[in-house]
């Protein structure tokens, strides 16, 4: 029987979506010359600034356990506020170190893309120095990330985040009313709170060994380790093996790290700050890209331009997301426009940007938290018709519908 919700929901009264117009050459004169310009010096200087964050913050996080270790500690706490005293302490330090840990990846992006500056043996060199000391697969995932920005929100060619069909997850193509919804999706909040963690936890190591929400026109066993991947052309591939040379080394690094100062110490200092990294990556990306108002394309409906609005801005954690992040969520529709802008001059470029796109422009200043967890809800699939599409939630609803088509702008 149909809930009173489902009764009241009709695609007919869903607000429309129309495509948007422009070539990107009309959009590119939006935004001034000079912001496109990469400056070494800057780059270099905000690698340094977040590597002696890094730096400081181990330095202090060494302090932690020998102070509330001290007898006289006991003059100001009992034994169990001192506990409790220093795990906030850590916390802090895992907190913080996470976010700085998380910047220097931003960096090692920018390089990918060639934004760090102008050179790419640099670009290159120290973007496979940070990526890799943060278990990335430097120059193999730079490939399918570029293929990602080549390709976002298309059905058929992007890259990640691609959304399940109908047909994927078995639905019947009946009308809304006569599904039975529960059949398909668990509605227990705790069961939902599971899966949404593990995603956070484990997405983009699943993602780089098993292609989790990856292209599901690729091979079963599609991978950004395997030289012959069909992720990667026979010229990268000696790209692909120097990646992971890297990562072997880092786990060299880590094994003989652990001899020397135990698992634990190195669990503490570094283990949880780069789950932290996976973490703050993983819902960065996620909701850059996940939205149930961002529309996905199929076939030839789908532009470049198209794929980059697409995307949606959020004032993520605030002024931590400023200032540790690089602006990497506050600014990513721009970004998503022109790859090889510097992060420094998305704010300036986001104006003008918005002022162009108008509606077309996406921004939620939902918190970030809240967002997650209506999103995951919200997103679950698209259609198995349809050149523009958008996401379904549990019940089946979406909250837009594409304009009817005979009034889409013609590419």
């Amino acid at each position: 029987m149909a809930s009173n919700d489902q009764e009241e929901y009709s695609e007919d009264a869903l607000p429309v979506f129309t495509p948007m117009p422009w070539t990107i050459e009309e959009v590119r004169v939006a935004i001034p010359d000079e912001l496109f310009i990469r400056n070494t010096v800057r780059g270099v200087m905000y690698l340094a600034r977040d590597s002696f964050l890094a730096v400081a913050a181990w330095s202090l996080a060494s302090l932690i356990d020998p102070y509330f270790g001290r007898t006289s500690t006991e003059e100001l706490f009992t034994p169990i506020g001192a506990e409790f005293a220093r795990l906030l302490a850590w916390s802090a330090y895992w907190w913080f170190q996470g976010l700085v840990f998380t910047g220097i990846w931003v960096i090692g992006h920018e390089c990918g893309h060639g934004a760090f500056c102008d050179y790419r043996i640099v670009n290159d060199v120290l973007g496979f120095i940070v990526h890799t000391f943060l278990w990335t697969p430097y120059f193999s995932w730079k490939i399918s990330h570029h293929r990602h920005h080549s390709n976002h929100a298309s059905m058929e060619r992007d890259e990640v985040y691609v959304p399940k069909t109908r047909e994927d997850l078995g639905i019947p193509d009946k009308p809304h009313e006569e599904i039975e919804w529960n059949e398909f999706f668990s509605d227990t909040p705790i069961y939902t709170l599971y899966m949404l963690i593990r995603q956070q936890l484990a997405g983009f190591p699943a993602y780089l060994l098993f292609n989790v929400s990856g292209q599901k026109a690729y091979p079963k066993w599609t991978n950004h380790f395997d030289p012959n991947s069909i992720l990667f052309t026979k010229a990268q591939r000696h790209a692909v093996i120097i990646s992971n040379i890297g990562i072997a080394f880092m786990i060299w690094v880590v094994v003989k790290a652990s001899s020397i100062y135990g698992v634990a110490n190195l669990i503490k200092y570094y283990g949880i700050p780069w789950l932290a990294v996976t973490h703050w990556f993983i819902m960065i990306t996620y909701l850059q890209h996940t939205d149930p108002k961002l529309p996905h394309y199929r076939k030839k409906e789908w532009t470049f331009q198209r794929g980059a609005a697409a995307t949606i801005d959020r004032p993520f954690l605030g002024w931590q997301g400023r200032f540790f992040l690089h602006n990497v969520a506050h600014n990513h529709v721009v970004h998503h426009f022109f790859p090889k802008m510097p992060f420094y001059h998305g704010p300036e470029a986001t104006r003008h940007l918005k002022a162009f796109l108008g509606e077309h422009y996406a921004f939620s200043d939902k918190p970030v938290f809240q967002a997650l967890w209506e999103s995951y809800n919200k997103c679950q699939f698209v259609e198995n018709e349809g050149d523009v599409l958008f996401y379904r939630d549990r019940k089946g609803r979406a909250v837009r519908r594409p304009v009817m088509k005979k009034a889409w702008p013609k590419l």
